[in-house]
């Protein structure tokens, strides 16, 4: 469900296209997102939930985000028409607050996870990847930490992405190369969250570590135990055994 104009911040046109491809009808949800609130602005074009253009409101230029593999689109006019688009919401903004008498704006709190990118091998280039999801409305903060100090270089921020239910997601990356006992945080910031701020630990190669070394000890412990147990059986055994003959001598010379 889209976000309504009970905020009345976003302009939300999601269309429909079908296309022919060799004779097969496939269905993509195609979108466009015109976006403005006091500060800030935003325009997108994408299709089944991906982002594969976007306006650049500080360089004024429309800027194409598909991967280097795909085929180039271009999209003539977009701009243009995103900067009309712009104009358009500010004044329905400025109509609907009013006539709303500013309404409390709704707001979601996001979701945060931390993955590597790669398969993960010490001293071996990777990548930390924090994804935060079903946060409205932008912006968030996010920021990294190594070992509990802040860390900026090699940090990448994807653009805000939105989701079927009109919530938006976003990633972020920081470029790391593992030791053994690294320590990585991404802390999350959002309006929603009440000053509460959200974080999320990536330490994996220490924990590995740590279980292995337990895995060890409590093996050598088992070990020890499984010994000790052989040991005083024996003895117990043994005691048994002498306690016998004894009894066994002594009722032999009374005889």
């Amino acid at each position: 469900m889209l976000r309504s104009a009970v905020h009345l911040k976003t302009t939300v046109l999601i269309y429909l296209l079908s296309l022919d491809v060799c004779s097969i009808s496939v269905l993509h949800n195609d979108f466009k997102i015109n976006g403005c609130s006091d500060t800030e602005k935003e325009s997108v074009c994408g299709s089944d939930g991906e982002e594969i253009w976007h306006a650049d409101f500080i360089q004024q230029m429309g800027v194409n985000t598909l991967p280097d593999f795909a085929d180039a689109l271009r999209f003539p006019g977009f701009y243009e028409s995103s900067i009309a688009a712009q104009e358009a919401c500010k004044q329905n903004l400025a109509v609907c607050i009013k006539a709303y008498k500013s309404p409390p704006e709704e707001m979601d709190p996001p979701e945060t996870s931390i993955y590597p990118k790669n398969d993960v091998q010490l001293g071996v280039e990777n990548s930390l990847v924090c994804h935060v999801t079903g946060f409205f409305p932008p912006p968030v903060n996010i920021s990294w930490t190594k070992n509990n100090v802040v860390v900026t270089e090699g940090e990448s921020l994807s653009r805000y992405r939105p989701r079927n239910d009109g919530t938006f997601h976003i990633f972020s990356s920081v470029d790391i190369v593992p030791e053994e006992r690294d320590i990585y945080s991404c802390t999350v910031n959002h309006r929603a969250l009440q000053g509460q701020a959200q974080t999320k630990i990536w330490g994996k190669l220490h924990q590995h570590y740590s279980t292995d070394k337990c895995i060890q000890s409590g093996f050598t412990l088992a070990l020890l135990g499984a010994a000790t147990g052989i040991f005083f059986f024996i003895k117990a055994a043994a005691t048994h055994y002498l306690t016998n003959c004894k009894c066994n001598i002594i009722n032999a010379d009374f005889e």
